[in-house]
C-alpha cells in the first residue's frame, strides 16, 4: 500500500488534538486506522486528579446545594445537516469574518453554510436541503465527529 508518512503524521496529530480516540481513512482499496488504544484493549484514563500538584482537600461539610433546573433540549424537527468528517466547526471562512449563515437565513441546496477543518484542510460544506436554518447545533471552533449534527434546515 503506497502510503505518504506526512499524511500518517497529521493524522495522528489530528488524533492528539482532537480528544477523539480512534480514525480509519480509507482511500480506494488503501486504509489507514490510527487508535490510542492497543488492539483489543481499552482504555485506562489516570484518576482525574494526576498531574495536579497535591491531591484535593477533604470536601468540607455543606447542606446540599439546590439541584439546577435544566430546561429539556428542544427535539430536533426538519432536516439535520450532518458532518461529512471529523475536524473543528468553522462558521465564517476567516476569523473575524461574517459566518456563512445565520439563524432564519434561507439556504438552497450547494449554498455554503461553514467550514470543517480536518488534517490542516478547510473543506466547505454546503447545504444539502433548501429552507430555512432554524438551528445552529455547534459553536465556532468545536471539534465536531464524523455524522454529528450541524445545523437544521426547514
Amino acid at each position: 500500500m503506497p502510503t505518504d508518512i506526512r499524511k500518517i503524521k497529521k493524522l495522528i496529530e489530528l488524533l492528539e488534538t482532537s480528544g477523539i480516540a480512534e480514525i480509519e481513512i480509507k482511500e480506494g482499496e488503501d486504509s489507514v486506522r490510527i487508535s490510542r488504544h492497543p488492539q483489543g484493549g481499552t482504555a485506562m484514563s489516570p484518576p482525574f486528579w494526576a498531574g495536579y500538584g497535591s491531591p484535593l482537600p477533604p470536601p468540607s461539610v455543606a447542606a446540599p446545594a439546590p439541584a439546577p433546573v435544566v430546561e429539556a433540549a428542544a427535539p430536533i424537527t426538519g432536516h439535520v445537516l450532518r458532518a461529512l468528517m471529523v475536524g473543528t466547526f468553522y462558521r465564517s471562512a476567516t476569523p473575524g469574518s461574517k459566518p456563512f449563515v445565520e439563524i432564519g437565513e434561507t439556504v438552497n441546496i450547494g449554498d455554503p453554510v461553514c467550514i470543517i477543518e480536518a488534517m490542516k484542510m478547510f473543506n466547505q460544506i454546503e447545504a444539502d436541503h433548501a429552507g430555512v436554518i432554524t438551528r445552529i447545533l455547534i459553536e465556532n471552533g468545536q471539534p465536531v465527529e464524523y455524522d454529528q449534527p450541524l445545523m437544521v434546515i426547514e
